[in-house]
């Protein structure tokens, strides 16, 4: 295994350089905040199971309770880069057999196009296995799979954000982590307000393969229970929560809804100050509908 920090650097510099005459401009443009206004990665699903279009007439957005003018929503086609966040430290109440059988089915599971990056992690993010859709590489990287010291689940998701999915944007919209965990987190500098800050402010969804709390739903001064951290990760970032038991429905289910349910919505912003993080409520007519709960403050 390579530190996340080292290894990534070389892939990173390539993506940056290539993508300098966009992203240069500013980190404004990858923050969901482009020239068509403020974009959101959508989640949606006909209620009734029609195959009809989802129309800009059948969805309301609001911020601070301000109802916005949608400028545009089109189904997004584009293949996902998926990040699978799995922990490796020492008490966490499953095998590492099972932790590598839980990450292959992605590997089974994404479409033509698709990529996934692995992490895993304990007192630090490293690498497994950098951008494949390759089954065979996968399986033979996922043996540096180990379990020991503390989860720093934080400050892993902050590495993965910044290190692995943010180089990719503006240009690449589908992005997911998938945390295959408890969802504890002992000793991480990043603050839990401050991941989930970042993950909105990038438009990463989040899902989660969750194993059973290994702390018995133990009190957490300065951050929410472990079963808690991955629920308000999921929710709140657009994502959804699944059972470890049942990994291979779990990264079907993803795989499947990131290639045939995945939009892209555009608004802009009215009566609603762009310094400070309004809460958003996106609502359908007949449509199941998901996505972030917060915009963050629009600035450079």
């Amino acid at each position: 295994m390579t530190s996340i920090a080292v290894k990534v650097q070389v892939l990173t510099l390539f993506v940056v350089l290539c993508a300098v005459s966009t992203f240069g401009q500013s980190r404004h443009s990858s923050r969901g905040n482009d020239l068509e206004g403020s974009v959101l990665t959508v989640t949606a699903f006909r209620s009734d199971n029609k195959t009809d279009q989802i129309k800009v007439a059948d969805l309301f957005l609001y911020e601070n309770g301000v109802e916005q003018r949608i400028k545009n929503f089109s189904y997004d086609p584009s293949p996902a880069k998926i990040v699978l966040l799995v922990d490796n430290s020492q008490t966490l109440p499953t095998t590492v057999e099972a932790l590598k059988k839980a990450a292959m089915e992605f590997a089974y599971e994404i479409f033509e196009g698709d990529q996934l990056f692995t992490i895993a992690y304990d007192e630090k993010p490293e690498i497994i296995q950098e951008w494949t859709d390759d089954a065979k590489k996968m399986e033979e990287s996922l043996g540096t799979f180990r379990k020991k010291g503390n989860p720093y689940l934080f400050d892993a998701l902050s590495a993965a954000t910044t290190e692995v999915l943010l180089p990719l944007m503006p240009g690449t919209r589908k992005t997911a982590i998938v945390i295959i965990g408890d969802g504890l987190d002992r000793g991480s500098k990043v603050s839990f307000d401050k991941i989930m800050a970042e993950l909105q402010a990038d438009n990463i969804t989040v899902y989660a393969l969750q194993i059973p709390d290994r702390t018995g739903g133990a009190y957490r001064r300065d951050q929410p229970k472990a079963p808690v951290v991955l629920e308000k990760l999921t929710e709140n970032t657009g994502g959804r929560l699944f059972s470890f038991d049942n990994a291979q429905d779990a990264a079907k289910a993803i795989c499947d809804e990131l290639r045939r349910n995945r939009y892209l919505l555009s608004y802009v912003p009215e009566n609603s100050s762009s310094f400070e993080a309004r809460r958003l409520l996106l609502l359908s007519d007949g449509v199941s509908i998901r996505t972030k709960a917060f915009q963050p403050p629009n600035i450079k």
